[in-house]
């Protein structure tokens, strides 16, 4: 990372009390900017957020560094965690953090940042930019380019991600050799998503019915067994519901939430080979290309044609199959290391 040769740049930082924003902090001071620390309140997990800011206070005392919370928790309770629990009441499996990262990370944060003068905004996400195109990270094993295809393309030469050049493993390291910081080396790292402290399921019950039993499907409408509830459910599930007679493993293929009934194939059958997306949002302006496209953060890439329409959808042609593709999902597009963009899953086959 370059040092700052220009009249001293002042930068907003993301503190979440790990490691990766800690370590964030400290590199840009060091760098030569002028940095303030912010610790966004989403939600109102008991205990969660006060051991969190404390953590913050803790390093910005240590950087001499000013740092406050920012309560964001009516902004994220309305973009992020409602149309969470409305998406799997309609058979959808949502992506929170991409929401978060586009309405919240880098919408409000930046807005915040305007208000306090801060010329950036940095966060310990490991990815990297070039001013036009984020970029993966050198760690591919942490790279979370995935999350980030929904940001406004406009404030990409804003961003500042120290932590792009880095290893995980070195970050770990280089917290563990500064006294101050010691403890933040070793401390467990956070949940993917914030809010779900064991699994989904226990947020969706705090708000709607999970438990009600129904029929499992096959792909002719017959019916061949019996589940525990179609949200306990996503794409390509394999386990939890029960099928008669069945001699090989079966797999979720469809969440029908109207009639509370999911339907199940063999894995053969879970093929898919061309995706429609809607909310298209793409760093440059082609209509039509061939790139690879991710259609979960955990999945490989996959070689693709795109046409995107003038309403905001594309259709996704893949060269080679791919399974457990879900609605509500994001189909995400790269060309080499750069992200081109992506959009929501609504349909497969």
């Amino acid at each position: 990372m370059k040092t700052v040769n220009e009249m001293k740049k002042k930068v907003l930082v993301g503190m979440s009390g790990g490691v990766d924003s800690t370590v964030t902090a400290k590199l840009l001071l060091d760098a030569g900017y002028e940095v303030e620390g912010v610790y966004m309140k989403l939600h109102e997990k008991p205990g969660y957020h006060e051991e969190n800011f404390r953590r913050v206070l803790h390093v910005a005392a240590y950087l001499g560094i000013e740092a406050k919370m920012l309560d964001l928790s009516k902004d994220f309770e309305e973009a992020v965690y409602k149309p969470f629990v409305e998406s799997y009441r309609q058979g959808l499996t949502p992506n929170p953090c991409a929401k978060c990262n586009r309405q919240i990370k880098f919408g409000k944060m930046i807005e915040y940042a305007d208000e306090i003068g801060a010329d950036y905004l940095a966060t310990g996400h490991y990815v990297r930019h070039d001013g036009t195109y984020i970029l993966e990270a050198l760690d591919e094993t942490k790279d979370q380019s995935y999350f980030l295809f929904d940001i406004d393309k406009k404030i990409i030469p804003r961003l500042l991600f120290p932590l792009g050049e880095w290893r995980k493993e070195d970050v770990k390291a280089y917290a563990a050799k500064i006294e101050a910081l010691e403890s933040f080396a070793t401390q467990k790292e956070s949940s993917e998503i914030c809010f779900v402290e064991t699994t989904y399921i226990d947020v969706l019950k705090k708000h709607i019915p999970v438990d009600m039993p129904g029929e499992v499907l096959d792909t002719e409408g017959n019916v061949i067994g019996h589940h525990k509830g179609f949200m306990h459910y996503t794409i390509g599930k394999r386990r939890g519901f029960f099928v008669k007679g069945a001699h090989e493993p079966h797999y979720v293929k469809e969440i029908l939430p109207e009639t509370n009934q999911i339907v199940v194939t063999p894995h053969s059958a879970l093929e898919v080979r061309q995706i429609e997306i809607e909310g298209v949002n793409l760093m440059d302006g082609r209509r039509e290309f061939a790139c690879d496209v991710k259609v979960r953060y955990r999945t490989k890439r996959v070689p693709c044609h795109v046409e995107v329409k003038e309403d905001g959808k594309a259709l996704v042609k893949l060269s080679e199959p791919v399974f457990g593709v879900a609605s509500g999902q994001a189909a995400v597009f790269y060309e080499d290391d750069r992200l081109l963009g992506g959009g929501w899953i609504t349909t497969a086959e």
